[in-house]
């Protein structure tokens, strides 16, 4: 009894005690806020500060955009080289297929006698066809000047000569020729000549054609080839685009052949 009596005395007083003094020390007063600061914390933050510290994330995203570029630069340059090889290849197999080989003698639609040899020195670009031609020859021909206008509007290109040539001797004349021509390009050239003659270019560049049955007013549709042949300043058959290539993927294409070109004749 006498012990429960004395208890809530002796709580008060336990209350009452004050915390022992820290020693003093140099710097006491530091040591003991920093014991202050230390008893609030846990144990993992008290070691936090003791463990290497790794890249910020302004450092790892650089690297990632460093490391990202390289692997994208390698990657054009491997695509690049595998297109430069396989036009070397398409372009080596076109030049054993012997096409476009021999020279060709006709007239312009000024009436000038042509040959192959009158071109060299200069990029061309030709399509087979006849004037009465309803829709297909139009578009291609219209293609063609396309390219040429893309490739004369870029400065350092050498110029690229559009030409036509007749399928159907037999009613595109010389002034037949030069009537049709004005319509599409300042400095395309017409070319025509006898059934002999047209024939002969024709069988050179694999060029296929047929005149089909005269109507009651004895007009006729030809039936023929089509591509556009691409010559390169040597006068070699070099490329062909056929009706699915737009005018923009043979500009491309001709500027490719023109970077890689290296002249065969000197």
């Amino acid at each position: 009894m006498l012990l429960l009596a004395q208890a809530p005395k002796a709580w008060h007083r336990l209350f009452q005690l004050k915390p022992p003094a820290l020693p003093r020390t140099p710097g006491g007063e530091a040591q003991h806020a920093r014991y202050r600061f230390l008893s609030r914390q846990g144990p993992a933050e008290t070691g936090r500060q003791d463990q290497p510290q790794g890249p910020g994330l302004r450092t790892r995203l650089l690297i990632t955009a460093l490391i990202g570029a390289g692997l994208g630069g390698l990657w054009l340059a491997m695509r690049a080289e595998k297109e430069r090889w396989q036009q070397r290849r398409r372009t080596e197999a076109l030049r054993q297929a012997a096409v476009g080989q021999g020279d060709f003698s006709l007239r312009d639609h000024r009436g000038q006698a042509r040959c192959k040899a009158d071109f060299r020195g200069q990029w061309v670009l030709m399509y087979f066809g006849f004037t009465h031609c309803p829709d297909i020859c139009p578009e291609e021909l219209e293609k063609l000047v396309q390219v040429v206008r893309q490739l004369e509007a870029e400065p350092g290109l050498p110029p690229v000569q559009p030409l036509f040539i007749t399928v159907d001797p037999e009613r595109d004349d010389v002034a037949a020729m030069a009537h049709y021509v004005q319509d599409f390009h300042p400095r395309l050239l017409g070319l025509t000549g006898s059934a002999e003659q047209v024939a002969q270019v024709s069988r050179s560049y694999r060029v296929y054609y047929s005149a089909g049955p005269k109507d009651e007013d004895q007009d006729y549709i030809v039936d023929h080839s089509i591509a556009i042949y691409l010559l390169n300043p040597d006068g070699l058959f070099t490329d062909y685009y056929g009706r699915a290539r737009s005018a923009e993927q043979v500009a491309d294409s001709v500027r490719r052949h023109m970077a890689a070109f290296r002249s065969v004749l000197h």
